[in-house]
């Protein structure tokens, strides 16, 4: 196999156009069809560049190819998923995996049981300010993690994120994962309870768009995340991810996409800021595909999926009853 044939299902997560481009630069895949029940939503990428489209992604699996890129609704990950693991299909998924642990172990087992390999899509784990530290720590630069801050704190999406029967969660299911995977990453240990908090704070829809979730690690480490949406259309950018690592000998701040010049322009009405660092969703897409044609395990597996967005499970749960909720471990194993 000398280039990945890929399908890509569903654009209904703006980050499948990134992925699209990626994947379109790398000369060892192929896109070798789109599907999306919504056809306006990927006709500028078919037809243009000649990829055939389905309207129903299972004809799509039907076609030789030897994976799939899933960016769909939060809600319809594990049956598509499940779908492409019996089609021989392996698979990189945006996150969260799924809104059910149920569900998510369902995925998992399916993408077993059929030999193909589950990716969940954290290509924050890609951005070279968090590989570097990532490495500091394993030299033991800062001595043992004892503690962690985190944000990740963007602009309310709307669409389909805010219909609860979609998404599956708000801002808390939304920004949970990505720096809870780094955390995880990070200290090689699992979340183990959380007490959190969401609310409605800044936008006037029906779910949350803020939160507050406080973390205690398997081996003792506390941590707090903040993921929100809580970046207006008049700041200068989408959002943030940053995380503080305090560790028995030093600390480490991390401030991810600090890689920015100020734009300022007079067709719009503030200053708006340029990231120009490292392509973190090409470095993931171009890492996926050589794991795939290589044979190599993929770095972030399902079960990094499922232990990131069980955080989030919980965090919605503690917020429910006011209380600390134990993360059933057992579940993900």
């Amino acid at each position: 196999m000398d280039r990945l044939k890929v399908i890509m299902i569903s654009f209904a997560h703006q980050h499948a156009i990134s992925y699209f481009h990626a994947l379109q630069k790398n000369e060892h895949a192929e896109i070798v069809a789109i599907a999306d029940e919504a056809e306006e939503r990927v006709r500028e990428f078919t037809a243009p560049h000649g990829i055939p489209y389905y309207a129903d992604y299972r004809e799509a699996l039907k076609l030789d190819a030897d994976a799939v890129v899933i960016c769909a609704e939060n809600v319809r990950h594990e049956p598509i998923v499940i779908e492409a693991a019996k089609a021989g299909k392996h698979i990189l998924c945006e996150k969260p995996l799924g809104t059910t642990a149920e569900g998510m172990r369902r995925m998992i087992d399916a993408c077993k049981a059929h030999n193909v390999q589950l990716m969940t899509a954290f290509p924050c784990r890609y951005l070279p300010a968090v590989q570097q530290a990532k490495r500091s720590v394993e030299r033991g630069d800062i001595g043992e993690i004892i503690a962690m801050n985190g944000t990740n704190r963007g602009t309310m999406p709307g669409k389909w994120f805010i219909q609860r029967e979609l998404s599956g969660g708000g801002a808390v299911l939304d920004h949970t994962v990505h720096v809870m995977d780094l955390m995880h990453w990070f200290t090689g240990a699992v979340a183990k309870s959380v007490y959190a908090h969401a609310e409605t704070l800044f936008h006037p829809i029906d779910i949350d768009d803020a939160g507050m979730v406080h973390v205690t690690f398997d081996n003792g480490v506390a941590a707090v995340l903040d993921p929100s949406w809580s970046r207006l259309k008049s700041f200068p950018t989408w959002g943030d991810v940053t995380l503080e690592i305090v560790g028995t000998k030093g600390v480490i701040r991390i401030d991810a996409l600090n890689s920015i010049n100020e734009v300022y322009a007079n067709d719009v009405d503030h200053a708006i800021w340029s990231y120009y660092g490292d392509n973190m969703d090409e470095a993931m897409i171009n890492d996926f595909v050589d794991c795939i044609l290589n044979g190599r395990p993929v770095p972030i597996t399902g079960e990094d999926g499922m232990r990131a967005a069980m955080v989030a499970l919980a965090a919605y749960e503690s917020a429910a009853k006011g209380r600390v909720v134990d993360i059933d471990g057992a579940a993900i194993v």
